[in-house]
């Protein structure tokens, strides 16, 4: 798949150090749990769309109804405890970059 090819080439293994990316691939890789990396490729910009861009700040003040928006797009992989812990972890890397 030339997604998953492009990731390959010009992604993978890169060094990181900006952290709304990092964020994003620790979510991501959340996601992929149990599913294919190519499945999450596909979904990655729903991603995007569904969490504020990948706002840490925006993230961590998702409620409940954030979560249940989130639970009903067809775009990402909607299951609660992956979403939940989507907005635990923006609250806990905000907490990190904080000290």
């Amino acid at each position: 798949d030339p997604l998953y090819v492009a990731y390959h080439d010009e992604e993978w293994g890169v060094p990181v150090h900006d952290d709304r990316v990092l964020f994003e691939c620790l979510i991501l890789e959340g996601a992929q749990a149990g599913l294919s990396w190519l499945t999450i490729l596909r979904k990655r910009g729903n991603y995007r769309a569904a969490f504020a861009g990948w706002d840490m700040d925006k993230i961590a003040r998702f409620s409940p109804r954030d979560v249940e928006r989130l639970l009903r797009d067809p775009g990402i992989v909607r299951n609660r405890l992956k979403v939940e812990s989507a907005i635990r972890n923006a609250r806990g890397a905000l907490d990190l970059i904080d000290k």
